[in-house]
């Protein structure tokens, strides 16, 4: 029963027919993704079905709404979720959340590989701007769900400075298998809602076949 609720924690919208499908396959594309501008628009676009999708995880309340010819019940949200997007790379995914979760509170936080070889390294943590989590819904998004490491750090800090979230989510872009293996292995009660899951690593722990540096594509290559 629990790896079954395990597996019930994770989405991968595009394994099913939909227009998400598209828009992935623009931006995994080479020569799209070229085009910067259009690379950050798809990521917004991408990250907007991702937010729809959690939006019906969320808790609900009844409220009226009165209308110019009348009154009726509806089941709204009984409060916004809190975004939290992993420095650099999660910008372009952050604005296609606010267009969803408009009234949405908002934090950053950075992390970044520190190599201590070609392949082998340990996840920095250096600055976070974020409100008090505790007892809210918190959504903290990466595009690139790699080894995990990220994320889990990430939240750990989180937890340990701004509270303990009520419910979590997580949404990427792309998931490696392992990556997803290693968030649920440490935040097991996460939320967990890419675009797509792809087998492999590269030793660099790159994702294979992925998309590329998602931070570079958006913005720019790093010095």
């Amino acid at each position: 029963m629990a790896e079954q609720n395990a597996k019930d924690r994770v989405i991968a919208i595009g394994d099913s027919d939909s227009i998400f499908n598209q828009i992935l396959y623009e931006i995994r594309d080479e020569k799209i993704q070229a085009e910067r501008g259009r690379f950050r628009k798809n990521i917004a676009r991408a990250s907007t079905i991702l937010a729809y999708e959690i939006s019906k995880k969320l808790r609900y309340v009844q409220r009226e709404v009165t209308t110019p010819l009348g009154t009726l019940e509806m089941r709204i949200p009984s409060d916004f979720p809190i975004i939290v997007s992993i420095l650099r790379a999660g910008i372009p995914m952050h604005q296609g959340f606010l267009d969803v979760f408009d009234q949405a509170d908002n934090g950053f936080i950075s992390a970044y590989r520190q190599h201590s070889s070609a392949v082998e390294f340990v996840i920095q943590v250096e600055y976070s701007a974020i409100p008090t989590t505790g007892g809210r819904d918190l959504i903290l998004l990466d595009p690139m769900i790699a080894t995990g490491q990220s994320i889990v750090s990430c939240f750990e800090t989180i937890e340990s400075t701004r509270g303990r979230p009520d419910n979590i989510f997580i949404a990427g872009i792309i998931g490696a298998e392992q990556g997803i293996e290693y968030v649920q292995k440490h935040i097991p009660d996460a939320n967990i809602i890419v675009g797509a899951i792809d087998k492999e690593l590269t030793t660099r722990a790159y994702i294979v076949p992925g998309l590329g540096d998602a931070g570079d594509l958006a913005f720019g290559p790093k010095d």
